[in-house]
């Protein structure tokens, strides 16, 4: 079908252009929110990288695929894209409320969650990246390293492409995309093993149980010893129960509005939750389980009150 597609589409035909790249651009969009760990930045830069092919298709020879074509672009947009400052974080909202002082600061307050449901449940081939290509602390992990480690980590560990055309992506030899590998891996931390579906929908139920009535202590019980607190686009981090503790207690007590009521949803092949504050939506949060989904190792408060929306919830309940 491409043989067919690409003549009429280097001829100008539209029609022909979206047949050839459409079936790409859910995967495109994945790898830039790889690359910049943003969903508003990935969505800027698969149409950039749409209009920077439909510009440049007559310069396409098909010595490669047009998958690898337009990953090549995707790839440079997103360096480019980081070269030139686009991870800024929005402003984090104040706090109605006097927090304790931090444990240490997160330094990519830019991260933004995955929906589950954009990464095509029904393709067993993209399920089964969604745990080590979009959760959490993996992206997290690849914004601290430097832009093609970050690149060549992804193209080669997780999509799959050979050390050749990772090469010809970045424009490097592929002596230096062996370096580039070897450094960024040793750089990682260790994939998340899968997790047992309905123990995770179980510590999900406890979990939103205990943090909508505001109980902390049932919250802490439910915490590993080495949990963490983020709150992006907020830098301050909480690292441990008594740490965790201590904001949650600040924040029940000088929250107005009364407690959340939570709407369950997925992020980044996590449990979520949509959060409202008085019906209203009021950012997201995500749990990340252990591997045997009995305790939390991390939460996720993510404060953007438009977040709700990229994960199909209402703005409101009834």
């Amino acid at each position: 079908m491409v043989a067919s597609e690409l003549p009429a589409a280097r001829a100008g035909d539209e029609r022909a252009f979206e047949a050839l790249v459409e079936p790409h651009r859910r995967e495109l969009h994945v790898h830039c929110y790889r690359m910049l760990g943003s969903l508003d930045d990935a969505d800027d830069l698969v149409q950039e990288t749409l209009l920077a092919a439909w510009r440049g298709l007559h310069a396409f020879a098909g010595r490669s695929s047009v998958r690898t074509w337009l990953y090549r672009i995707a790839t440079t947009r997103s360096l480019n894209a980081i070269r030139d400052g686009r991870r800024r974080p929005p402003p984090a909202p104040a706090p109605p409320f006097e927090p304790p002082t931090p444990s240490a600061r997160f330094e990519v307050p830019w991260l933004q969650p995955y929906p589950d449901a954009l990464l095509g449940a029904d393709e067993p081939s993209v399920r089964s990246l969604a745990r080590e290509g979009v959760e959490l602390a993996f992206v997290a992990a690849l914004q601290t390293l430097p832009p093609r480690q970050t690149a060549a980590l992804v193209l080669c560990d997780v999509l799959g492409f050979r050390l050749a055309e990772v090469a010809e992506m970045l424009d490097v030899a592929p002596t230096a995309v062996k370096g580039l590998l070897q450094r960024a891996r040793a750089a990682m931390p260790a994939a998340a093993p899968a997790t047992d579906a309905g123990a995770e929908a179980k510590l999900a139920r406890e979990f939103a149980s205990a943090y909508e009535a505001d109980d902390v202590e049932r919250v802490v019980a439910l915490l590993t010893d080495e949990a963490w607190l983020t709150m992006p686009p907020a830098t301050e981090r909480y690292d441990g129960p008594p740490a965790i503790a201590a904001f949650l207690r600040a924040s029940a007590a000088g929250r107005p509005g009364g407690g959340y009521t939570l709407l369950p949803t997925r992020a980044g092949g996590h449990p979520a939750f949509g959060c409202y504050l008085e019906n209203r939506a009021r950012g997201l949060l995500v749990l990340v389980p252990n591997p045997s989904a009995t305790r939390v190792v991390g939460i996720a408060r993510f404060l953007d009150d438009d977040l709700h929306r990229r994960f199909g919830l209402p703005d409101s309940l009834g």
